[in-house]
């Protein structure tokens, strides 16, 4: 049998789509604000963070540092239940600053937690090329054995100059690093 390279007439393979083939039902995002900060913004790198920073932005209400990870996922359970009920499977999503800006310690604890929430079958990761090393992604590729895990290097570009422009603290040649030593322990990147 030869399956359809557009499923449902759409020219197009969309996420939502590749969660129902791997997983056999919709996948929700919720968002988690785990308190971290970034380098390019508490002066290590640089100050004031990327142009175009602004986290409030894209951040639901019931994102708050200061309630715990479980009580964040659970009312992101809540929030999005009157719009996607047939959500049964749930990715915590780390995406408020540089998610692995921190001790390994405290990321596996942030990051179990959230893992054992019930429903949440894995995590997305948003960070900075710069903030990941040998030690954290190893213990992403051993969580990526059991659980869906991605890592989203948040790439704004290919040229050194722009990357400069909008005040990133990093190079492309750095981003390029850090993808290929994502995807050679078989770890997802975004």
């Amino acid at each position: 049998m030869i399956l359809p390279v557009f499923p449902r007439g759409k020219r197009y393979n969309s996420y939502n789509e590749y969660f129902k083939r791997t997983f056999g039902s919709r996948v929700q995002k919720l968002s988690v604000d785990a308190g971290f900060t970034c380098p390019n913004r508490d002066g290590t790198v640089a100050s004031g963070g990327c142009t175009y920073c602004n986290n409030d932005a894209f951040n639901p209400s019931y994102c708050q540092p200061n309630k715990t990870v479980t009580m964040q996922l659970e009312e992101g359970k809540q929030f999005h239940a009157w719009r996607y009920r047939r959500a049964v499977n749930y990715l915590a999503y780390f995406q408020a600053f540089s998610n692995t800006y921190a001790p390994l310690p405290k990321l596996r604890e942030l990051y179990d937690e959230a893992l054992a929430v019930p429903g949440v079958i894995g995590l997305v990761i948003g960070t900075r090329p710069d903030c990941v090393d040998e030690e954290k992604l190893d213990y992403f590729a051993t969580l990526a054995e059991k659980y869906y895990v991605i890592i989203e290097y948040g790439i704004e570009s290919c040229y050194d100059q722009t990357l400069c422009k909008i005040n990133r603290g990093h190079s492309f040649e750095e981003a390029v690093k850090a993808v290929k030593a994502t995807a050679q322990r078989g770890i997802r990147v975004g």
